[in-house]
């Protein structure tokens, strides 16, 4: 099978296309037609998250395609449609996934939206619903408003029955965020003020924040009483800090966001986000975005794509099935 290896970690201009032999069964076997790229692997490519597995490894986290085979009481059978959420391997042709981490896909989706949905909507469902406790009728701020977790916690919560208010920094991402139901779209500069303005100075209830850097602390004092922002990544590059009297100052919350580490201490978790994810998804509520399409073996030019910042909405790889 053709798969795509880090071997160095000297950036994404570094992957490799090689030709490897298939996974063996036991697990879920799927015959990939399509993964999704998410940050995580960029940092993956130069040694900087913490999933950094002895090189050469196979990125890749999220995939969708069809049932090659599966272990009897899996839930799963040869033929059927699925999205999967591998953990790694997903840049490949075929790979072997553990049953609780794969999920049928409804069929009004294509193989390349399937793709995008395990890393960013099971994140996003988890921030907001779980560790952000959103309600209907809170108004969320959303940064990063035009990539994959930005278009998903964009949806996500408008189908909650929120208010969102996106953040993009460029007309065509905050053009993708108006489409994905944000009420409110406005530039990265000035968003505190703007944000005061658009609530009648009541600030908002939820901040999704997978972005980071020096926008941190205005975000904090975009939020109203008993406010949470919600820390899920960093894609700026550096990791803020927060001078926690800011906190005492409307009963404001920083929540942390550790998807991965929940689920993977709560056996059974991803089933259970499933069930609810599902119908939102097959009714069209969720419907996930995918701005650009690279075939496998140009996995290298999706990466730094996105580690310039260029992307618009989800990217995603596809093998040619």
């Amino acid at each position: 099978m053709r798969a795509i290896h880090i071997s160095s970690h000297d950036g994404p201009a570094a992957l490799e296309v090689v030709d490897l032999p298939e996974s063996e069964p036991g697990a879920v076997l799927i015959d990939v037609h399509a993964a999704g790229v998410t940050f995580p692997e960029v940092l993956q490519t130069r040694g900087r998250y913490q999933i950094s597995p002895p090189l050469p490894f196979i990125p890749g986290s999220e995939v969708a395609g069809v049932v090659r085979s599966a272990p009897e009481g899996s839930g799963f059978a040869a033929g059927d449609r699925v999205c999967a959420f591998p953990g790694l391997g997903g840049f490949a042709e075929v790979v072997a996934t553990e049953p609780s981490q794969v999920f049928h896909l409804p069929e009004n989706l294509s193989f390349v939206q399937g793709a995008s949905i395990p890393m960013n909507v099971l994140t996003v469902h988890f921030a907001l619903a779980h560790r952000g406790r959103l309600q209907p009728g809170e108004t969320v701020l959303v940064h990063g408003a035009g990539g994959g977790i930005g278009i998903a916690a964009t949806q996500f919560a408008t189908a909650l029955g929120a208010r969102v208010i996106a953040v993009a920094s460029t007309e065509e991402k905050r053009e993708l965020a108006r489409k994905a139901g944000a009420t409110d779209v406005i530039a990265p500069e000035g968003f505190k003020d703007a944000v005061k303005e658009l609530t009648g100075g009541q600030g908002v209830d939820i901040v999704v924040d997978p972005v980071g850097g020096d926008r941190f602390t205005d975000s904090i004092r975009a939020l109203g009483q008993e406010g949470r922002i919600l820390v899920i990544g960093f894609t700026a590059g550096e990791i803020p800090t927060v001078k926690v009297n800011r906190l005492l100052l409307g009963n404001k919350s920083a929540v942390g966001v550790g998807w991965g580490e929940y689920w993977m201490s709560n056996p059974g978790y991803l089933q259970k986000q499933w069930a609810e994810v599902e119908p939102l998804l097959a009714s069209g509520r969720l419907d996930p975005l995918v701005g650009a399409e690279f075939p496998l073996e140009n996995a290298a030019e999706a990466l730094e794509l996105m580690d310039g910042r260029g992307a618009v909405g989800k990217i995603v790889l596809t093998t040619g099935r």
